[in-house]
């Protein structure tokens, strides 16, 4: 998710430290090494706390974005680089799994509401918060058009609305992904790439990244960019509070694909028993109360309020798309080169 980065500025994040695993050893400090995405954000004083609760320090390690976590995973899977992974998502989760790059391991909370976005019944995976990717609208600029405000797929290839969308490639960005995926669930393998084609029609404009279609061309955010329509997250319009405490921008929730993120046990592990204590940390109250503010995203567990702000702003979409993470692992490469005859020719 790679795509946070202007939202998490504010946040305190965890450096990355170069060299190779460190693990429980003899007079040693107790240590996990927790492999994860570029938008892994906590205090550094919470992972402290965990330290002195239990005697385990985290050492957090950066990989890039949901894809290129994945792939190192796969790729050090005989050696791995760490004790558990926290940030493979939805549209990988299966890869990995078919891989075998993770251990079974299941949480003693894992039914407090992780259990929902379970990817099948290994227990490998150990979902932590989910974060809906749908299209974000400016209101104010386009009522400034004196356009209404799009509401669903449709809305978005009508010529009203033409050169006013910004969408991420999805063969670079998680979110572009994931928005590939919504219109493959909500048009059916048939007819999603004609859709494709009539956006290209309409104009819309496709970057690498979550952050140039959010920072520069988006209208609604700190780029003042051209394109009052951009995709992004259910969660982003909370970081778009105006002074007048209303929100500037809003969610399509019916163009919303749910994008869940995953944490395990990596198999072969130098330190899995206090891996798993990781793994049980993440789900905890504690840090799921965290995981909207620092992240933003939704947490996974029961219970769990949402700030005032994302109540307001950022309220949960009840129905968002999905695939089966065996459709996705079995048609995403195909799916991409499809896109890219559809929009790049």
């Amino acid at each position: 998710m790679r795509r946070r980065s202007l939202l998490l500025a504010a946040a305190m994040t965890i450096p990355l430290v170069a060299g190779c695993t460190t693990s429980t050893q003899d007079n040693a400090e107790r240590t996990v090494v927790l492999v994860t995405h570029d938008s892994f954000s906590v205090e550094q004083s919470v992972l402290d706390k965990f330290k002195a609760d239990t005697g385990i320090k985290v050492d957090v390690r950066k990989s890039g974005d949901a894809g290129a976590l994945t792939t190192q995973l796969v790729l050090t899977k005989a050696a791995p680089i760490g004790d558990a992974a926290f940030g493979v998502d939805t549209t990988f989760a299966s890869r990995a799994l078919t891989e075998g790059v993770f251990a079974e391991y299941k949480p003693a909370d894992a039914d407090k509401g992780p259990q929902k976005y379970a990817v099948d019944n290994s227990g490998r995976l150990t979902a932590v918060d989910v974060g809906d990717v749908c299209v974000n609208a400016d209101l104010g600029a386009l009522a400034g058009r004196e356009l209404a405000t799009p509401a669903t797929f449709e809305d978005l290839a009508d010529p009203r609305y033409k050169d006013l969308l910004v969408v991420e490639d999805p063969a670079t960005s998680s979110p572009g992904l994931a928005f590939l995926m919504a219109t493959v669930a909500h048009y059916g393998t048939k007819d999603w790439a004609n859709y494709w084609k009539r956006l290209k029609d309409n104009g819309v404009k496709v970057v690498s990244g979550w952050e140039e279609a959010y920072t520069q061309e988006f209208s609604g955010s700190s780029g003042k960019g051209p394109r009052p329509l951009v995709v992004s997250y259910a969660s982003s319009p909370s970081a778009e509070i105006g002074d007048d405490g209303k929100p500037r921008t809003s969610a399509l929730l019916d163009t919303c694909f749910r994008q869940v993120e995953y944490a395990g046990v990596l198999n072969g592990a130098k330190n899995p028993d206090d891996a798993r204590k990781v793994v049980d940390f993440l789900i905890s109250e504690t840090f799921q109360k965290l995981v909207p503010e620092a992240m933003y995203v939704y947490p996974v567990r029961d219970g769990v309020e949402l700030p005032k702000a994302w109540q307001q702003a950022s309220p949960r979409p009840e129905a968002p798309s999905t695939l089966p993470a065996d459709d996705i692992q079995a048609n995403r490469e195909r799916w991409i080169e499809q896109w890219r005859t559809a929009v790049r020719a």
